[in-house]
């Protein structure tokens, strides 16, 4: 889950991601010759915090530029640029044992596009409608027919772009929670993960 090559795992499962090639940085420029004149979202595969990440347009000089300046050791994915994620905002939901708990949509700042709070991004609490509920629950599903399932906390990151709900990250190790945004959930956690470490758990799962 460290490395964000899992959403093509997803996609192959039926989980709308949004479209997304790799490449290492040696084939970046024939990745993007291919998507001439797009508005183009460049990241590690292995990154967070908008960390390496590039927004540019194909064919400008300035974004080549910056591209040419990424390191060379990652492999990188290539999306287009979902507009949504600036006029509408990101949501994440956060399911706690396999059960939504709460949401938030993460907008950003004024002439940006990353909703991190280290570059002026915000988030408040928000109520997702039926449709997305049941994308980030498909999420779920295919995480758990690949093998992984039972989680403690879960947190899918999404867009609705085109009119559905696009998964942009399905976060299993180390999410932020957005707990300050639901007090309640907290306790909610809290009493999950209690129960996971109480005597008779820990027993059954020798």
């Amino acid at each position: 889950n460290s490395d964000k090559r899992y959403l093509l795992e997803l996609a192959q499962h039926g989980v709308a991601i949004i479209p997304t090639r790799l490449a290492s940085a040696a084939a970046l420029p024939d990745v993007l010759a291919a998507m001439p004149g797009q508005a183009v979202v460049i990241k590690p595969s292995i990154s967070g915090g908008a960390w390496h990440t590039l927004r540019g347009t194909v064919g400008d000089a300035a974004f080549a530029a910056a591209v040419a300046q990424l390191p060379r050791e990652y492999v990188y994915l290539v999306q287009p640029f979902v507009p949504e994620v600036v006029s509408d905002g990101e949501w994440s939901l956060l399911y706690f044992a396999g059960e939504f708990s709460h949401a938030v949509i993460k907008r950003p700042a004024a002439g940006d596009y990353r909703v991190q709070g280290e570059y002026g991004g915000s988030a408040e609490p928000a109520q997702p409608d039926a449709a997305t509920l049941a994308a980030a629950d498909r999420a779920l599903a295919a995480v758990a027919a690949v093998g992984h399932a039972d989680h403690a906390y879960v947190r899918v990151d999404g867009v609705v772009g085109g009119g559905r709900f696009l998964v942009m990250e399905l976060e299993l190790i180390e999410p932020f929670l957005h707990l300050a945004a639901h007090p309640a959930a907290a306790e909610r956690l809290a009493r999950d993960v209690a129960a996971r470490l109480s005597p008779a758990a820990l027993a059954d799962a020798r």
